[in-house]
């Protein structure tokens, strides 16, 4: 019974990315909660634009694409459940598979593989946890130049992976930070990421006049419409027109290199939208902005090659471009060329981030890099405008609030607590919370503990 009710959610929800119900490492109490969450949160079928492009880029049939939509988000649940429960021992997690169908979970201690493998998941024992290796690729991004651009850690093979473009590169930054070389992998790479300037993904707008970025994903703060953006298309004070050469607006922060983050708060004439811009034209919903794991699909949005789509290769990924390092992208097969920064990636109707920079073409295929889409939300207190997000009408007459610390508006990251209803929830998976998404209705995303 468990079962069904799990895989009905993730059916029902498949175009969403988001899985409301506990699958099979969850208590006998999630299956409920499914259906009355299924509810509640709000959702969109997948596109026929989305569901093309899939096909087109990824060689997947609609029903196949459908498939590994629906798998992805039951995936992304299990494997957030499994971080939290194996604590520091957890290594990483990715899906494989054409439909995504195979979670495979990595683990450093021998006492977790059946608890793993009673998830429904593969359990892989491995030597080096997840943190160790990340600090490890932190100590690097601080010494590493041009001649190793591209940084991450590579789940798969338990390694960090450092590209080098020149012979003897990586030998020489290793050996300059004292890092074992037995953890890493090198990789020789003719390509050098660079910020995709004068690019556009999802709407075009342009920079004082002149250059050409694309809108990530519209938002507000408080009563001020705006737009998430790539940090490098501008700095405080540049002034946007938009796709229509009408006056939009202006960057009001923006960080570049370190992060590639930035918002744009634009003029009364102008409303957000919880679209983005999909194949043809179509709009695409964004119900919310929970990042999907690796080896998920994400499709791009961009003003000059339009709707891409493929994989997620790795998170937390450190690039080296001509300007400086920034740290915390997230790696993927998904092309793109100039005029397509800042645009938007989206995993079904989650959204992923916005285009950072990247190598090659959509031609002979390439290399991108997007900033996660949440930190920048979060750091300018900014609210992600979604399908559906009118406030509610609130408790009934003689209904009390829940109560407690939990907040609509507010990105939480893995591992934060909040209380709700007289409970303690731990997060589990990273997102800006909204009405309807309350920790009792989303066991995908809040553990009670």
């Amino acid at each position: 019974m468990l079962k069904r009710h799990a895989r009905a959610a993730c059916t029902a929800l498949a175009a969403a990315g988001l899985l409301l119900a506990g699958t099979g490492g969850a208590t006998a109490d999630s299956a409920p909660a499914a259906a009355s969450a299924a509810a509640t949160l709000r959702t969109a079928e997948a596109p026929p634009e989305l569901l093309a492009a899939m096909q087109r880029d990824l060689g997947l049939t609609p029903t196949q694409a459908k498939a590994r939509l629906a798998h992805e988000a039951e995936a992304g649940a299990t494997a957030a459940r499994l971080r939290d429960r194996l604590g520091a021992a957890f290594a990483g997690a990715w899906v494989d598979g054409a439909d995504a169908g195979t979670l495979t979970v990595a683990t450093t201690r021998t006492a977790d593989t059946a608890a793993i493998r009673a998830t429904g998941a593969r359990a892989k024992l491995v030597t080096r946890t997840l943190a160790d290796l990340d600090a490890d690729r932190a100590a690097l991004d601080r010494a590493a130049g041009p001649a190793t651009p591209v940084r991450y850690v590579d789940p798969r093979s338990n390694t960090l992976v450092v590209e080098e473009t020149e012979a003897g590169a990586a030998a020489a930054l290793l050996a300059a930070t004292g890092t074992d070389a037995d953890r890493v992998t090198v990789v020789r790479t003719a390509e050098a990421p660079r910020p995709l300037y004068d690019l556009r993904g999802g709407d075009a707008y342009y920079m004082n006049g002149s250059g050409r970025c694309s809108v990530g994903f519209p938002v507000t703060k408080g009563s001020t419409n705006g737009f998430a953006t790539a940090g490098h298309c501008g700095r405080a004070g540049t002034t946007t027109s938009g796709f229509n050469q009408v006056a939009q607006g202006s960057f009001q922060a923006s960080v570049f290199p370190g992060n590639d983050m930035a918002w744009v708060a634009a003029d009364a004439q102008w409303t957000a939208t919880p679209y983005v811009k999909g194949s043809g034209g179509a709009n695409v919903q964004v119900t919310g902005s929970v990042l999907q794991p690796v080896g998920a699909s994400v499709c791009r949005s961009g003003s000059t090659t339009g709707w891409h789509c493929g994989t997620i290769q790795q998170h937390g990924t450190s690039v080296t471009y001509p300007e400086g390092t920034i740290s915390g992208v997230t790696r993927t097969t998904v092309c793109a060329e100039p005029g397509d920064s800042g645009g938007s990636y989206i995993s079904g109707s989650q959204a992923q981030g916005v285009t950072s920079g990247g190598s090659g073409n959509c031609s002979s295929g390439g290399t991108t890099f997007f900033q996660p889409l949440n930190p920048i939300l979060s750091a300018y207190g900014l609210t992600l405008k979604v399908s559906g997000s009118d406030p509610g009408p609130g408790p009934g007459p003689g209904e009390p609030e829940p109560g407690g610390t939990w907040k609509a508006g507010t990105v939480y990251a893995a591992g934060a607590t909040v209380t709700h209803g007289g409970a303690t929830y731990r997060c589990i998976q990273g997102h800006q919370a909204q009405t309807g998404w309350e920790p009792p209705n989303v066991p995908a995303l809040w553990q009670r503990v």
